[in-house]
């Protein structure tokens, strides 16, 4: 399994573990990291990040993600719901809603979904997965 993980000296929350999904990798099945999840191939199955999720350009998630941030540069075919922010990059794509504080879309981004935005908005189903 290509999963890399790196680990830093301390505890603190910048020196989350980072999980890389290479390119031409392909999983199926659900993801649970409690630091950063970078995808670069695709993901068929839900991705729970403690930190963040990070969709490169060419990158692909057939599914929901729950994160405290993602930042988007691929292609998401499900929710992406952020307790805190979602960026999405000029390259990405989104088919799915989006629930989250704090908002950032890229000129060229696109997002066909509902978008829900503000302190209370992923706060209903986030609480539960996290």
């Amino acid at each position: 399994m290509a999963v890399f993980t790196e680990k830093t000296r301390g505890g603190n929350e910048g020196d989350a573990a980072l999980s890389i999904i290479g390119t031409g990798m392909r999983v199926v099945g659900d993801i649970t990291a409690d630091g950063v999840v970078k995808v670069e191939g695709t993901i068929v199955g839900t991705v729970h990040a403690g930190r963040q999720v990070l969709v490169a350009k060419g990158g692909m998630v057939e599914g929901d993600i729950f994160a405290r941030e993602a930042i988007i540069g691929g292609e998401v075919r499900g929710s992406i719901e952020s307790t805190e922010r979602v960026e999405l990059q000029a390259t990405s794509v989104v088919h799915g809603d989006i629930a989250t504080k704090r908002l950032l879309v890229q000129e060229g981004g696109e997002v066909n979904g509902v978008i829900r935005m503000g302190e209370g908005a992923p706060a209903e189903t986030a609480a539960a997965t996290f």
